[in-house]
């Protein structure tokens, strides 16, 4: 495993929605009526903008080719089924090739990969690093690789045993003698309806020829040699969609990417992870490999057999915090996440946004960006790990209203060819500065920046973290439900961190106790001021003096606190 020396800080951006600038798109609309991004806005103002916020790495999300409406002729790329897609760009995750880039992301597409290697060789120019998607779970109903088939592969589904439902060689997973039957099967530009004998079992494990709207219909589970139906496993020899899935990690490996964002890895089985990993790190050891996975008890085995660098932490930190957001939840819970996590905490990556999730900012979540910032605090100053933004959050993006496949539901679209309002404004023709941004847009972008820079002090990167919250258990000035405090220090750097979430604006008390003091190397007898660290030309007035309470012989301190806000200090101490 990687052990950084600093914090990831990665910015999570889609292409194809990341600088278009078509105005008033249409719902439901064609990549010729609504545009498109591309890599060609990855311009090296953008990019030096994005460097400026304070993030280390870019994940390009969604650049695999993928099944879509949109026909590339001179690339012998048909428009795919409408049965079998959603929306008129189809989702990045039901892909075609996996050795191939998508088509509607380059200025010219039989130009593509030089167009994808200048962008990736812009950022590294500005010292920042890629990162791109795995998908290894599932691909398009219609799949075929003529690179893999040049290369010598057995492409995917070539010569499987389709007859059977499992055979250790398959890549797929088949229901013999069952004819698949979608939801709203419809007809192709051909008048003819999507047929598929025998069916295939859907992306999601569901190993039905009838899957449902919510079932990712879209997809087809692969094989990696693990029986359903006994569920046994049959890893030797191994398994065919091991090594296809191998040379795609290679291939991509050789592009001078940075690193994968693993998509939905607990549903592919760990030992091919313990078997592939090591392989592609003997040829690229500084690659990164994020694993999104959503089952706690499985976070051990994909860490340390699966050899991960670093998790999703979204059924723990992300939950709570989201909760608490939405005047919700419990403060104390908090505790407990880091807890269970003990001895790889920070191995996970926090975040209050991403494609799967609804916008913070959104009226589905928390209304707005600035209930966010403690949580965005939280999730970035709590540990030694990695964080992630999603593009437009910094600006409180909302997601207003549908954009064709994808329904009003506070997410921003992954399906449509649309674009993002917020990220519209701040590219302002492709200046990318904040002068058509709203008052509170740039506000909060500003908070951001200083959240993420705040993230390289090394108090964050080696610092210990000690939780306050038990201490002030029963504390009467410290409504321990709906506010999360914690101590960072590394040798003389000491620093408090408060986060307010529902509370009434108060003078609260937070207890230290006597034998942290003692760990800090601070005497309660010393003088003790609090400094802002992001603003030390500041008047020596205008910082918060503490004041010690001595009951029981247990100090606090002093603060005045407002709802949904965050709070930095330095503690400086002088006899």
């Amino acid at each position: 495993m990687n052990q950084p020396h600093s914090k990831h800080i990665i910015y999570q951006i889609f292409p194809r929605l990341f600088g278009n600038q078509t105005q008033n798109p249409e719902l439901n609309g064609t990549k010729e009526q609504n545009g498109c991004g591309g890599f060609e806005n990855l311009t090296q103002k953008s990019i030096l903008s994005i460097q400026n916020m304070g993030f280390t790495h870019i994940w390009l999300t969604g650049i695999l080719q993928h099944a879509t409406q949109t026909a590339y002729p001179r690339l012998g790329l048909k428009s795919g089924h409408p049965a079998i897609l959603k929306g008129k760009a189809g989702s990045p995750y039901a892909v075609t090739d996996f050795f191939e880039l998508d088509p509607d992301l380059c200025q010219n597409p039989e130009n593509r990969w030089k167009e994808f290697s200048d962008c990736v060789e812009r950022i590294h120019n500005q010292g920042l690093k890629a990162i791109i998607d795995f998908i290894p779970n599932h691909t398009a109903r219609q799949y075929k690789s003529p690179f893999a088939i040049k290369k010598g592969l057995r492409d995917l589904g070539e010569n499987d045993f389709n007859h059977e439902f499992f055979h250790p060689n398959n890549h797929y997973y088949y229901l013999p003698d069952q004819k698949l039957e979608i939801p709203d099967n419809q007809e192709d530009i051909t008048g003819s309806y999507y047929e598929e004998f025998p069916a295939k079992a859907t992306g999601n494990d569901c190993f039905s020829a009838k899957p449902s709207k919510i079932d990712w219909y879209e997809t087809v589970k692969l094989n990696y040699g693990y029986n359903y139906l006994n569920h046994h496993a049959y890893f030797y020899p191994t398994p065919a969609t091991w090594d296809y899935m191998l040379e795609v990690l290679k291939f991509w490996a050789d592009k001078k990417i940075d690193g994968f964002r693993c998509d939905m890895v607990e549903m592919v089985p760990v030992d091919f992870w313990d078997w592939a990993i090591p392989q592609i790190k003997s040829l690229h050891p500084n690659l990164v490999f994020i694993g999104e996975v959503y089952n706690p008890q499985l976070y051990e085995a994909y860490l340390f057999k699966g050899k991960f660098d670093f998790l999703y932490d979204k059924v723990g930190l992300y939950d709570q915090l989201r909760a608490l957001v939405e005047g919700k939840g419990n403060a104390d819970q908090i505790s407990g996440v880091w807890q269970a996590q003990e001895g790889f905490g920070e191995r996970m990556l926090r975040f209050m946004e991403n494609h799967d999730e609804q916008r913070i900012a959104s009226d589905f979540a928390g209304k707005n960006g600035m209930n966010a910032l403690p949580a965005m605090a939280i999730s970035a100053f709590m540990g030694k790990g990695p964080v992630m933004v999603y593009f437009g959050q910094e600006l409180g993006e909302k997601a207003e209203g549908r954009a064709g496949f994808s329904g009003d539901d506070g997410k921003t679209t992954i399906f449509d060819y649309w674009t993002v309002s917020s990220i519209q404004r701040f590219q302002n023709k492709n200046n990318w500065d904040d002068k058509l941004l709203t008052p509170e847009e740039t506000y909060l972008q500003n908070e951001y920046r200083k959240i993420l820079n705040f993230c390289k002090n090394s108090v964050i990167t080696q610092g210990l973290f000690y939780d306050l919250q038990y201490a002030n258990q029963g504390n009467a000035n410290y409504n321990s439900q709906n506010i999360y405090s914690f101590l960072r220090y590394s040798g003389d750097d000491k620093y408090l961190f408060v986060n307010t979430f529902n509370i009434e604006s108060s003078t609260i008390r937070i207890i230290i106790p006597l034998e942290t003091w003692n760990t800090l190397g601070i005497s309660i007898e010393s003088q003790i001021r609090l400094t802002d660290p992001f603003d030390n030309q500041k008047p020596v007035d205008f910082f918060v003096r503490t004041s010690f309470w001595s009951e029981g012989n247990t100090p606090g301190i002093l603060l005045p606190c407002k709802k949904f806000e965050y709070q930095i200090w330095k503690l400086n101490a002088n006899r």
